[in-house]
């Protein structure tokens, strides 16, 4: 019977493990349905998760429902936003909850989220997105047969890692919780219970762009009455702690339909001046266990009222302490003589009529004294301010009576006496015609030294005016490294630029002996971001970095005068000129300086708006030397290469745009623009040209020391790496010498010299071969010589015609003197026939007849010569048109005469023999 029992409790006990095993794979789908269809159906919002999990084991005899990855995305008016994202939502309830038949709520004991993010937003028309609770008149989609809600049993929930952010734009209010860590237990499923809670968290307040907390740790441990029929949440017990000031507090809220009523009262729970220590922000004040202190520091205040719409609570907060002083044991001095009466009062529940007395405010540092009184109205509205502020006080003692940090090193003396009146109305819309500031403020001695500059700062004279509209800025004289400045001018929206986040706007005069732009650099440290899946950080790579950057907030017009400034590696003397920042850019104008001993112009633009800052520039420079010109600027010697042999001066106007280095120098492979240059010099240094030695090499006609350079003109264009010259002419004696061509900024040279070299140039046998020929018209012989040049120029390849043309030269001269033998071969026919026919003549006076005569028989010599070939007719014909000597014997005169001419010379044997 025994052994049929335990037999029966085992299988029941199987059975129940199998249930509990196989339960969650069949209820998990049920449970994650009914959690999605019962909030999406009651919601103006969609919630999804990933991934839903059902344990029975771990948390028996309860039920573990685990939801991750879960969102709460907005609808319209806030479409696309998440409300509420979470890692996981865990919640625990009996596991009989889970067979509950359709329309049974089921009990929820415990909530878990981990994780969460929570982001409300009030956007500029009051709309909330939290407000996704749908009308009850709406028609709500039903829910399914198994998804009919869940009832609230809570007995205690807990929220983990989390973040909480309100934005109201409306208000311009902005409230965020980070690192949240929350829990409360109680039995919130009665109608009266107690729920004890405790929260660490670290909070953020602004509000009007005003930052009031930022990241100050709070804790809070509170136990709340909740009356569940009058919706009523009771402070029974609590104590809370901002920063290390605790506070006590008690009171109530009770939410109505139309309104919350709320009626809280809280106070310091001792007087000690260590509370006023511990509102400051633990950075700043340090540890203030160990500080000494005496007097009291009391902060008390009443919230009582109805929140609505159009109210907040009323509301009476004091703040005072009555001749009190601390010291820090490490620190030499102390802060004595503290009076603080200080009153934040709303006493209608209208938002804007919230006002802030600052009654007295003062202290001591040695004989130091600081005071200040202010009264501030319609603070949450258009603010309107009336303070004073006077003082003389020793800014070295800040830092030994109180813990500042270490790089906040500051030194001089301070004299204020300032009176102001504004309403934030008037400074938003620039009209500084209302407001009304009176006083000086002067420093001396004044020294400040940070990590951001290279230099410490020293101000030997500061001393401002404060006017109704302007400030005038009477001087500030001072040094930073190797700068010393002297500045005078007018602010004129200073408050615009303290409370309304406007540019500083004015008109300043810079003197200067010597201004080093090195000592403006500003200090960035870059750290490599690393990829992902690889930790390592890439060789040779800079962790920090110089660069320039132009103040964002500057929009001044600044005229310009130094005696010397330094720039990289470049001395400028006389310095002069306007310069107009703005938006991130200096434009400059009608700049003016003396450098290389001559005088340079330039107006132009330098921006650093965008991640590579960028520059335009003209320059007009006059007299310059070039040696040093071109030793000292790596632009010139990219440029024009081979004008660094030329000893003299040079004239020059440069139009260039590109981008700038980090350290404000151009970027070479960006540059363009044109050079319109001008040499005057007459000395060349060939030693340090290997172009010119190369060329000499093949053009040994030319010794190029011997080059006339004298008002050497050229012009220059480049662009993407690449100079181009434009044709211009070097004179070398009686030749005229034509370049252009271009080269790469690496020195890559692509270029032609064109010439007409005479004759007497290319040698002593084309020198001989033209006295040969003996012919006054070949004295102004030229041929074209063409000159290539490639190659680098430190290593250039050098090619010519010249070899080419010299033999088309000699060529031409040979057939020149061929000619003139020819030539003189025909002059010599000529008087030798010439002679023969006077020979023939009778010597009396000519007649009319006797030309005739003489006419015909040249006519018959001539045709005897050219008419053997022809027949006895047309012979007989000649002979009856022609007196002339006998035939045969004018034939063999004239072939004698042509036959030495033009051929050998005549075998007189042959012409004997019949």
């Amino acid at each position: 019977m025994k052994n049929k029992i335990f037999k029966i409790l085992g299988v029941i006990l199987i059975l129940v493990i199998g249930v509990l095993i196989a339960a969650p794979f069949l209820l998990e789908a049920k449970i994650g349905d009914i959690i999605k269809n019962n909030a999406n159906s009651n919601l103006n919002a969609t919630l999804d998760f990933t991934d839903a999990n059902l344990s029975l084991i771990r948390s028996f005899p309860n039920a573990e429902v685990s939801l991750k990855g879960v969102t709460l995305i907005n609808k319209a008016p806030f479409e696309g936003d998440t409300l509420f994202g979470a890692k996981e939502v865990a919640l625990k309830m009996g596991i009989g909850e889970l067979f509950k038949g359709a329309g049974e709520p089921i009990g929820i004991k415990n909530l878990s989220v981990d994780g969460a993010v929570l982001n409300i937003t009030v956007d500029a028309d009051a709309n909330a997105s939290y407000d996704v609770g749908k009308d009850s008149g709406s028609e709500a989609t039903a829910p399914s047969d198994d998804a009919s809600g869940f009832n609230l049993d809570l007995q205690s929930y807990e929220i983990t890692n989390s973040r909480i952010t309100y934005n109201d734009k409306a208000t311009a209010m902005f409230f965020e919780l980070t690192e949240f860590q929350h829990n409360g237990t109680g039995d919130l499923s009665l109608e009266t219970s107690e729920l004890d809670t405790h929260t660490d968290a670290f909070v953020s307040f602004e509000m009007d762009s005003t930052n009031y907390l930022n990241k100050n740790k709070v804790q809070l441990d509170a136990l709340i009455g909740i009356d569940l029929k009058q919706n009523k949440y009771s402070f029974l017990k609590n104590e809370a702690i901002i920063n290390q000031l605790p506070l006590v507090f008690e009171g109530f809220v009770k939410v109505n339909e139309t309104n919350q009523e709320v009626d809280i009262s809280f106070k310091t729970p001792s007087s000690d001046f260590k509370n006023f220590l511990a509102v400051i922000p633990a950075a700043y004040s340090k540890n203030i266990e160990n500080v000494k202190t005496t007097g009291d520091f009391i902060v008390e205040g009443k919230f009582n009222g109805i929140v609505d719409e159009t109210h907040i609570p009323k509301f009476n907060i004091k703040i005072n302490s009555d001749n009190a002083s601390f010291k820090y044991p490490d620190l030499p001095k102390s802060v004595r003589n503290v009076f603080i009466d200080t009153k934040i009062n709303n006493t209608t529940g209208i938002v804007e009529d919230t006002y802030v007395d600052i009654d007295k405010l003062s202290f001591m540092i040695d004989e130091d004294k600081f005071n200040m009184t202010a009264k501030i109205k319609e603070l949450m509205g258009n603010m309107k301010v009336n303070a004073h502020v006077d003082g003389k006080m020793n800014l070295a003692n800040i830092s030994q009576a109180y813990p500042v940090p270490a790089d906040f090193n500051l030194k001089g003396i301070l004299n204020a006496d300032i009176t102001t009146a504004f309403d934030m109305v008037s400074v938003e819309k620039k009209q500084y015609e209302k407001t009304n500031t009176s006083g000086k403020l002067g420093v001396r001695d004044f020294e400040y030294t940070s990590d951001e500059i290279p230099n410490p700062v020293k101000l030997s004279a500061t001393a401002l005016t404060f006017n109704p509209k302007t400030v005038t800025l009477n001087e500030l004289k001072g040094t930073t490294g190797k700068t010393d400045f002297n500045i005078t001018g007018t602010i004129n929206n200073l408050l615009g630029f303290v409370f309304n986040d406007e540019n500083v706007e004015g008109n300043f005069n810079l003197d200067s002996n010597t201004f080093a732009l090195n000592d403006f650099m500003v200090r960035e440290t870059n750290t490599p971001s690393e990829r992902e899946g690889d930790n390592k950080i890439p060789e040779n790579t800079s962790t920090s970095e110089e660069k320039i950057k132009i103040p964002s907030f500057l929009d001044a017009t600044i005229n310009a005068s130094a005696n010397t400034v330094l720039y990289d590696n470049l001395t400028l003397k006389d310095v002069k000129g306007n310069l107009r920042i703005k938006d991130e850019k200096a434009s400059l104008s009608n700049m003016t300086s003396s450098i290389f001993d001559g005088k340079m112009a330039f107006n132009g633009e330098v921006s650093t708006k965008n991640e590579t800052p960028t520059f335009a520039m003209k320059l007009d420079m006059e007299q310059l030397q070039i040696g040093e010109t071109f030793k000292a600027l790596e632009m010139f010697k990219v440029l024009a290469p081979i004008a660094q042999i030329l000893q003299g001066k040079l004239d020059s106007d440069i139009q260039l745009a590109g981008n700038l280095t980090d350290d404000f120098t151009p970027d070479l492979l960006t540059l363009t623009g044109n050079v319109l240059a001008n040499v005057m010099t007459r000395e060349i240094n060939t030693d340090k040209a290997p172009l010119l030695s190369a060329l000499d090499g093949k053009l040994d006609f030319i010794n190029l020391k011997e080059l006339n350079l004298k008002e050497l003109k050229t012009k220059l264009s480049f662009e993407n790496g690449l100079v181009s010259v434009k044709p211009f002419t070097l004179n070398y004696k009686d030749i005229a010498i034509n370049v252009d061509g271009n080269h790469t900024f690496d020195q890559k040279l692509n270029y032609k010299a064109t010439m007409e070299v005479p004759a007497k140039y290319l040698g002593k046998e084309i020198n001989a071969l033209i006295a040969k020929i003996d012919d006054s018209s070949l004295e102004n012989l030229t041929i074209p010589v063409v000159a290539n040049i490639g190659g680098n120029y430190d290593s250039p390849e050098v090619s010519t015609d010249l070899t080419a043309g010299v033999k088309s030269l000699t060529s031409k001269l040979v057939e020149i003197e061929k000619q003139k033998l020819i030539n003189k071969g025909k002059d010599k026919a000529k008087d030798l026939i010439g002679g023969i026919l006077n020979k023939n003549q009778p010597k009396t006076d000519s007649t009319q007849q006797k030309e005739v005569s003489k006419s015909d028989e040249v006519k018959g010599i001539l045709g005897g010569i050219l008419n053997s070939g022809k027949t006895e007719k047309d012979t007989t014909q000649s002979k009856t048109d022609t007196v002339a000597p006998k035939k045969d014997e004018v034939k063999e005169k004239a072939k004698d005469i042509l036959g030495g001419l033009f051929g050998k010379k005549k075998d007189t044997t042959k012409t004997k023999n019949p």
